[in-house]
């Protein structure tokens, strides 16, 4: 959530229009909408077919999907609309703080905008992947994207910190809780830069990994554009949000035929089991229950499967709970001279 700007004059809360649509029918269209845009994307890959693409030379690595000629437009159609979409983006959230914007059950005009915005990103990277086919991938790192959303993720844990804890329902204090608090103000700026970024760094075609990824992009656009309505904390909503994440890990690497899906898949699911979970609102006894069934499926897959890649699986538990204090003590140290300047 995004709080109030301290030094904006304090407005009454709204009143509802009786022609507001309620922020939970508003859930239901957008995931729709998504679910649409995908076909659309899916649609549209064979005009894409007349692109050359660059290949990679032996010992070199590079994202495939990028043209292998890229010229002026093509770079400059990715660049200026995703300024375009991210600036927009930002000046909504900045608008909203300024004016102290209530939180409500409908949709207030900020979230229609909100949508609109949305919408015409959407609509403008399709066009622009139509037209020039490079996103942002051709001047930028592939690992940039990747860690935007990881970190978003981590961002996310640090907020819940105070409501669900990190392991087992119990909170951790210190700079960890510390930080929440600063996150918790200002983390939309990062979540609309993550997942803005992320989703003009990628052309808008159709392989498994690419639809996967869009569909769950459109879910976080629908998250931001719920900002200052209920459904934007929604606990069950949101935990959807973060455990999709285990769903498109598990199937991209899958795919991939890598052998890291069970490494996703029971990494992630330990993060659900010790830290979501326990933000559900379910009883203690259903949580432990649901604990020790997960213990169980690990060890009966890893007796079957062998016990060698075993350890693969707290790269992602562990490293979890490993960053998120270096997260939190970055995110202190950043905010320190802001806290001075406005002391």
């Amino acid at each position: 959530m995004n709080a109030p700007n301290k030094t904006a004059p304090i407005q009454n809360a709204p009143t509802r229009s009786p022609s507001a649509m309620s922020a939970r029918s508003a859930l239901a269209l957008a995931v729709c909408a998504c679910l649409a845009a995908v076909g659309v994307i899916a649609a549209g890959n064979t005009l894409l077919t007349n692109f050359v693409l660059a290949t990679a030379t032996p010992g070199q690595r590079i994202y495939r999907w990028q043209l292998a000629s890229p010229t002026f437009w093509s770079h400059a159609s990715a660049w200026g609309g995703y300024a375009l979409h991210q600036c927009a983006f930002w000046w909504l959230i900045w608008k909203a703080q300024r004016d102290r914007t209530h939180f409500t059950d409908y949709l207030k005009p900020l979230n229609r905008q909100a949508f609109a915005v949305t919408a015409g990103g959407v609509t403008l990277h399709y066009l622009q992947t139509q037209l020039f086919y490079d996103g942002l991938a051709q001047d930028v790192y592939e690992w940039t994207a990747m860690w935007s959303v990881i970190l978003l993720l981590l961002v996310v844990l640090l907020i819940e910190n105070r409501r669900r804890g990190i392991a087992f329902g119990q909170p951790w204090g210190g700079i960890v809780a510390n930080s929440g608090a600063i996150v918790r103000r200002y983390h939309g700026y990062y979540f609309a830069w993550a997942t803005i970024y992320t989703f003009w760094y990628h052309p808008m075609v159709q392989t498994s990994g690419h639809i996967l990824g869009f569909l769950y992009m459109f879910l976080l656009f629908t998250q931001g554009a719920l900002m200052y309505t209920r459904m934007h904390t929604n606990r069950w909503w949101t935990v959807t949000l973060e455990a999709l994440v285990m769903v498109h890990g598990v199937l991209v690497a899958f795919m991939n035929v890598d052998g890291a899906w069970h490494m996703f898949g029971f990494g992630l699911a330990g993060v659900f089991v010790v830290t979501q979970l326990w933000g559900l609102g379910l009883p203690r006894r259903v949580c432990w229950s649901i604990v020790l069934a997960y213990v169980a499926v690990v060890i009966g897959f890893y007796s079957n499967w062998g016990w060698a890649d075993f350890p693969r699986v707290f790269r992602i538990l562990g490293g979890y709970y490993i960053a998120m204090p270096i997260l939190a003590a970055v995110v202190v140290a950043l905010a320190a001279p802001w806290r001075r300047v406005r002391a």
